[in-house]
């Protein structure tokens, strides 16, 4: 009797915990809940010693749910303890204690007190309903230092005023570190004084282009000229200070500058004339590493410097073609002269130069992980974007990084079904992908793990035309973020995390922000299934809710209720939704099928795709889902300097006469249609014939939608292989860069 008691004392206990588990974003490090609760009382009394900026944020953003009254200490319901001298790396620290008759918090710096004000908010908003806050205790503190957001300006400009929303974004869930991407080809966005055609010329350009890149349309218009005056930028980065968060501006070299070459053609090594770009991609003209840009550069990091007080300043450094250095005597010369191994040495002395100068001015580097190229400046670090290397090789030799993979920390991408989400760059990084990202790379020692100082996510805008799209793109991902860089993330209970951020948007509700909804929509994932393939349906809902067709039709409350994968025998479309109470709840998702004797069978590559284009992995190119062009999400595996080598089992010796692929053409992304393709056959998966060969010009010919005739075949396993572009030639965008492959869809009939 006692034992069973006592089992039903831990069942009851732990059902309370669950219960008890708060909606708060980030979750804290270390949280007691206790018996008991704090009643939000009409009027919450303040200790009138509180710090001011902070606590007057706190008063504004609760101003719905209380009002505050400052009280002396012995009456106050919020007293606030500064704890004796920091302790290293405690500068972020709070103790949050709710109480059933006050709330008490402690920090060592009014930073840590800021954000126990956050959480404080988070559990008033949660409980405004209830007006009941449950006793608890928080102790807690971030795993990483660097917990930033990016923000492009120069492919579509926004106002002060969105800037410092997008800032309190930041705030409300502890990041602390704003990436302010201000120059680029397409536009100058911030006053130099000693360079007033920077502003007169290059913030602004004579039209953009619009939809997806392989349409190559205009829209015609002039855009600009938009930019910041210097008083401006003091306005935002004192606002983002009273955040405590850090702006980090990003001047653009030595590529990516054709805005600055528009104002100041004699920078480039050709002299133009040159105009800020209308195309969204690469350029060859860059800075001419010569004195006269060096001295211009070296002014314009002067005035950038006294504005920024970041400890950082970013210099870019990213995809800078050396097609001009190639051709400049001038740049051959310096190479010679300095023993340069070759043009990426050129862009490590370029870098090195620099660094000295901005050493000297008492700040440190960082830039794009291209600034590895020809060796790494001594005291900058690494912005790792292309992947996870670039942040590996940093940290392995001692300097600093912050990682920032496409693949789980672009947010340009898309984030739901591309059939249903407004136009984005390419790409798949959905709220689940994001949250199981891990910033310290399994590779690393715990030594060389130190030297990763945080995560950030970027938001590039060639894609992002006005700030609610900007809400939309950064909505609900930045919550998965701010988890992720807090250290408290747990792929494992995703799901429980998913609820936190639907309770979420209540907030953001009443906030107006343009969030995407995503996560409510269907997911569909095609699974092997028999000799064929099954669509498998989910949503963050009851998966009761979901109906779905086959004929082509829409879904209604009437269709058929989804209760296990969709089997497809054939080409179909499969259209699916989420309805609750009769009423319709999420998007119609469209997916089309095209079967052929390859879908949903065995199959192995070589080589791996990039992992910001390997949504499915192999199986992705014998799911039965053509890829759209326009959309890089899910649906295309890209390989960047690398050929596709993939392996079909057929299950059995199969007849056939033709084989299909498609691959992509898309210069201006990097993206070139594959150089050549051979088929080979084999019934034991050792010893191979080749059957048909094709060349660039076919492939050409047939715009990447490649068709084979082969005769008649008969065999079990298929090998196709598909070459690479290589090195892309110059006169492109990217030249002396490795060419992109991406392919779909790999069948046989």
């Amino acid at each position: 009797m006692i034992r069973t008691v006592f089992i039903l004392f831990l069942f009851l206990t732990n059902v309370v915990f669950a219960q008890n588990k708060l909606n708060l974003i980030p979750y804290p490090q270390n949280i007691e809940v206790k018996n008991g609760n704090f009643t939000i009382p009409e009027v919450l009394k303040l200790n009138n010693d509180l710090p001011k900026n902070e606590t007057e944020y706190f008063r504004k953003r609760i101003s719905s749910i209380v009002k505050c009254q400052d009280s002396k200490k012995s009456e106050a319901q919020l007293v606030y303890t500064k704890l004796p001298k920091t302790p290293a790396g405690k500068e972020e620290f709070y103790i949050l204690e709710v109480l059933s008759d006050r709330i008490q918090i402690q920090s060592y710096t009014q930073q840590g007190y800021f954000l126990a004000l956050q959480t404080l908010i988070q559990l008033f908003e949660e409980h405004q309903s209830d007006r009941k806050i449950p006793v608890l205790k928080i102790e807690d503190q971030p795993k990483f230092a660097w917990r930033g957001m990016h923000l492009d300006v120069c492919r579509h400009f926004f106002t002060v005023d969105e800037v410092k929303q997008y800032i309190d974004y930041l705030a409300m869930y502890k990041l602390n570190t704003f990436h302010w991407h201000l120059t680029d080809d397409q536009g100058w966005r911030i006053e130099i004084k000693k360079y007033p055609k920077l502003t007169q010329a290059g913030a602004k350009r004579k039209e953009s282009m619009i939809g997806a890149y392989v349409d190559n349309t205009f829209d015609g218009k002039p855009y600009g000229p938009f930019f910041y005056t210097q008083e401006q930028i003091k306005d935002v980065v004192k606002y983002a200070q009273a955040r405590h968060i850090t702006v980090v501006p990003e001047i653009e070299m030595p590529g990516h500058a054709l805005a600055a070459l528009t104002a100041y053609p004699e920078l480039a090594c050709t002299k133009g004339p040159f105009e800020p770009a209308t195309k969204w991609g690469v350029f060859d003209d860059v800075f001419c590493p010569n004195d006269e840009t060096f001295t211009f550069l070296e002014n314009v990091l002067d005035e950038v410097i006294r504005l920024f007080p970041s400890p950082y300043i970013h210099i870019g450094g990213d995809e800078c073609p050396k097609t001009r250095w190639k051709e400049c005597a001038h740049c051959q010369k310096l190479i010679k002269d300095n023993n340069l191994k070759d043009e990426h040495g050129l862009q490590s002395y370029f870098i090195h130069r620099i660094e000295k100068y901005v050493n000297r001015k008492g700040r440190k580097i960082i830039g794009w992980d291209e600034i590895l190229e020809g060796g790494l400046a001594p005291n900058a670090a690494v912005m790792s974007w292309t992947g996870v290397n670039g942040g590996i090789e940093a940290a392995k030799s001692g300097h600093f990084a912050v990682m920032t993979p496409g693949a789980y920390c672009y947010f340009d991408h898309y984030q739901g079904d591309p059939q249903s989400e407004p136009n984005a760059f390419g790409g798949f990084t959905p709220l689940d992908k994001i949250y199981s990202y891990n910033p310290v790379p399994a590779e690393l020692n715990a030594g060389q793990a130190k030297y990763i100082m945080g995560v950030q996510a970027n938001l590039w805008t060639e894609y992002i035309t006005d700030f609610r799209q900007v809400q939309y793109m950064i909505f609900p991902r930045l919550m998965a973020l701010s988890e992720v860089g807090w250290g408290t993330s747990d792929p494992k209970n995703y799901k429980e995390f998913e609820n936190r951020v639907i309770s979420q948007f209540k907030v953001l509700d009443k906030m107006n922000v343009n969030y995407a909804k995503s996560i409510y929509n269907i997911s569909g994932k095609v699974i092997p299934a028999g000799k064929g393939i099954a669509y498998e349906l989910s949503t963050s809902q009851n998966s009761n809710g979901i109906r779905y067709t086959v004929d082509g039709t829409e879904p209604s409350v009437h269709s058929e209720a989804y209760l296990k994968p969709v089997s497809i025998p054939g080409s179909l479309t499969v259209k699916s939704a989420y309805f609750e109470e009769g009423q319709l709840k999420s998007a119609v998702s469209s997916q089309q099928f095209t079967t052929f004797k390859t879908t949903g069978k065995k199959i192995s590559l070589e080589q791996q795709p990039s992992e910001n284009y390997s949504f499915g992995g192999a199986f992705t190119l014998v799911d039965g889902i053509i890829g759209n062009p326009r959309q890089l999400g899910k649906t295309w595996l890209g390989f960047q300097g690398k050929d596709v080598n993939a392996v079909i089992d057929l299950g059995q010796k199969t007849k056939f006469s033709e084989v299909y692929f498609n691959t992509l053409d898309n210069k201006g992304s990097w993206i070139h249609l594959a150089k050549s393709a051979q088929i080979f056959i084999s019934d034991d998966n050792q010893k191979f014939k080749m059957i048909k060969e094709t060349g660039k010009e076919e492939i050409l010919n047939a715009k990447g939608k490649v068709k084979l005739g082969v005769g008649n075949q008969n065999a079990r396993y298929i090998k196709v292989k598909i070459e690479n572009a290589g090195i892309i030639p110059a006169g492109n965008p990217g030249a002396d860069s490795k060419a992109w492959l991406f392919v779909d869809e790999i069948g046989v009939n």
